[in-house]
């Protein structure tokens, strides 16, 4: 037998091999662990082969002093693929001493762990989900040999180290799907309704309508990048392991849906408000998020109540930036109509009889949903969001800020709406 002693900042293990044994690979979970006394000095007299920990290790705790420990050849490189509880040495730690070279300690832990598997059994992005480097950014070159493995066309980048941005990444999965003319129509139809949008309108709302994007949980905002920023092969993982479930009949349903997405003729206030929400399509979802830069966010546990979080939007926070946070020229009192933040508050500002239906919607309404849909109170509305027009509105969700067909969920939960450019004397 072959004892193995692999010491890293984050764990402890004594391992027994076999002669000859190549590699060591540990089980699913290792239990807690107790060194209760001294440990003495350990020479590893040959190479250190490859050790992969595939599952979580729980606490070690060593209470003794641990004397020196040598290694006379080199170590290769050690994986863990779980999280590694915390080690605690009670007693002094000796020199440790490598008489050979060290290559990688890696750690694969990601939050796209099950899409990471799906992709690399595809073989795409890599073939190996301990090796697949979650965090570092996607490339060019990366993408386009993606597209080609999943069997896509794919131009050769003329400089395939380039980092791709969202939005790219967005518009290229996009257009391989056959979607690019879905993603023209919604541009063109905003266009054509006197609106700027940007380029990316169309292509961040058929991705986010096909579930591209994933909203991190609360308490993991700084995961969530903007249209701009560089994409991780984590978040690139994740989109490519959606596209790969996709039915031909989801895809279809997609293309439909754009199809039906045009907008009625618009007064120059009502063009103003959807211009300025329309422009965001693309941003993620940050709860208490109000902002498209980087923000300080309230915080019950974060030392001095505030923590810093990347651009992006939750529900009402997205409404707050259309109307409030940023005054319209000729329009002093539009910013003063929403008095509170909350889906609360703004949905019960509104007295009932000025309530707005379902069937009066006009475009620049806010609109409500609550779990009763029209019988709902004001505490039970969860959701906001602005129409735009022909049963179609902006909001921030789960899939970040989006335009969305009135279907489904949402035509069920509608509560009702206020119109603040009719309340500021803009409009009738």
């Amino acid at each position: 037998m072959r004892r193995i002693l692999v010491l890293t900042s984050t764990i402890l293990v004594v391992l027994s091999t076999a002669a000859g044994t190549s590699s060591a690979v540990l089980p699913s979970a290792l239990a807690p662990v107790l060194v209760a006394g001294p440990v003495a000095p350990i020479t590893v007299g040959g190479p250190v082969t490859p050790i992969k920990v595939v599952g979580p290790v729980a606490p070690i705790t060593v209470a003794g002093p641990v004397a020196p420990i040598t290694f006379a050849g080199p170590v290769t490189p050690i994986t863990v693929a779980g999280p590694v509880a915390p080690i605690t040495f009670a007693g002094p730690v000796a020199p440790i001493m490598l008489a050979g070279p060290v290559t990688s300690i890696k750690g694969t832990t990601s939050w796209a762990g099950p899409q990471i598997r799906t992709v690399t059994a595809a073989a795409i992005l890599g073939s190996d989900p301990v090796t697949f480097r979650p965090s570092d950014p996607l490339t060019r070159g990366e993408l386009a040999e993606a597209l080609t493995t999943w069997g896509k066309r794919a131009v050769t980048p003329a400089d395939p180290t380039h980092r791709v941005t969202m939005r790219e990444l967005d518009a290229q999965l996009v257009f391989a799907l056959g979607l690019q003319p879905a993603a023209q129509r919604i541009r063109i139809a905003a266009r054509d309704a006197g609106l700027a949008p940007t380029s990316m309108l169309g292509t961040e709302t058929v991705a986010r309508l096909l579930g591209l994007r994933l909203n991190h949980p609360q308490g993991s905002d700084d995961l969530e990048l903007l249209p701009s920023q560089p994409a991780t092969r984590a978040e690139a993982a994740y989109s490519f392991a959606r596209v790969l479930q996709l039915t031909p009949g989801q895809i279809a349903y997609v293309d439909q849906l754009s199809q039906t997405f045009t907008l009625p003729e618009l007064d120059d206030w009502q063009r103003s408000v959807l211009e300025r929400g329309l422009r965001f399509v693309g941003f993620p979802y940050v709860w208490a998020g109000t902002s498209e830069k980087t923000q300080k966010l309230w915080s019950a546990t974060a030392p001095g109540g505030l923590v810093t979080a990347p651009g992006g939007f939750d529900c009402s926070g997205f409404v707050w930036r259309v109307y409030k946070t940023q005054p319209f020229a000729g329009a002093p009192l539009l910013g003063d109509i929403l008095k509170g933040r909350t889906t609360y508050a703004m949905s019960a500002e509104v007295e009932k009889p000025a309530r707005i239906g379902l069937a009066d919607l006009a475009p620049g309404d806010v609109i409500f949903f609550g779990k009763r849909g029209i019988r709902s109170t004001p505490t039970e509305v969860g959701h906001t969001g602005i129409y735009v027009g022909n049963g179609w509105f902006v909001h921030s969700s789960s899939a970040g800020v989006t335009l969305q067909p009135l279907q489904g969920w949402y035509s069920t939960t509608f509560a009702w709406a206020r119109r603040p450019l009719a309340e500021a004397g803009l409009t009738a």
